[in-house]
C-alpha cells in the first residue's frame, strides 16, 4: 500500500446516549442503515466508560481503528480501516472537532450542534471527500466553511454567527447550482 492517500472509513458525531447528531460514511462495508446503526451503538458502547475528554483516544474494534474524543454532550468518532495510521486520523478528528468548536463559538454541545447542523456538514465535507483526506488544520476548515474569500465575506473572525451562517448557507447554495 505504499504511496496510497490516508483514508477514512467514517466520521460520526454522536450525542451522550450513542443517538446520531452528524454522521457520514464513505465506505460501503456498512450497506444498510441498520449496519450503521449497529455499528455506531456498538462503538458508543464500546467507549462509552472511557474518559477522552483532555485528549484523543485510540482503539482497535471489529477490524477497525477507531480514534475518539468527547467535547460535552457529544462524542466525535473517526474510522479507519487496521492498516490507518492512527496519527493520521487522531489528526482528522483534531482539526474536524477543533473547526467545530471555532464555528460553534466553543460551544459545543447537542443543542448548538443540532442548530448549526449545515456548518458541522460542510465541514466534514472539506476534511474529508470520499474516504480521502483533504485537509486537517482546523482555522482552514472553519474559514473555507464560512465563506471566506467569496464575495464580501470578511474574516471568519470578523463575522458574527449570523453572517457565517448566511456566508455558509450562500456557498452551499452556489455549490449546488455548479
Amino acid at each position: 500500500m505504499m504511496g496510497s492517500c490516508p483514508s477514512v472509513k467514517n466520521i460520526l458525531v454522536l450525542d451522550s446516549e450513542g443517538k446520531r447528531v452528524a454522521v457520514k460514511y464513505y465506505s460501503d462495508e456498512w450497506p444498510s442503515v441498520s449496519s450503521k446503526l449497529a455499528f455506531e451503538k456498538s462503538v458508543f458502547v464500546k467507549t462509552q466508560k472511557t474518559s477522552a475528554r483532555t485528549e484523543a483516544e485510540v482503539v482497535m474494534f471489529d477490524g477497525y481503528i477507531i480514534v475518539y474524543k468527547f467535547i460535552q454532550d457529544l462524542h466525535f468518532f473517526v474510522t479507519g480501516g487496521d492498516e490507518e495510521n492512527e496519527l493520521i486520523l487522531a489528526s482528522v478528528l483534531q482539526g474536524f472537532s477543533d473547526a467545530v468548536g471555532l464555528l460553534l463559538r466553543n460551544n459545543v454541545d447537542k443543542r448548538t450542534a443540532l442548530e448549526n447542523l449545515d456548518l458541522i456538514f460542510l465541514c466534514l465535507d472539506e476534511v474529508v471527500d470520499g474516504g480521502i483526506v483533504l485537509e486537517t488544520d482546523a482555522n482552514l476548515i472553519a474559514e473555507k466553511v464560512s465563506g471566506h474569500g467569496l464575495e464580501g465575506a470578511g474574516s471568519f473572525t470578523e463575522q458574527t454567527i449570523s453572517q457565517a451562517l448566511a456566508t455558509a448557507r450562500e456557498h452551499f447554495a452556489r455549490s449546488l447550482l455548479k
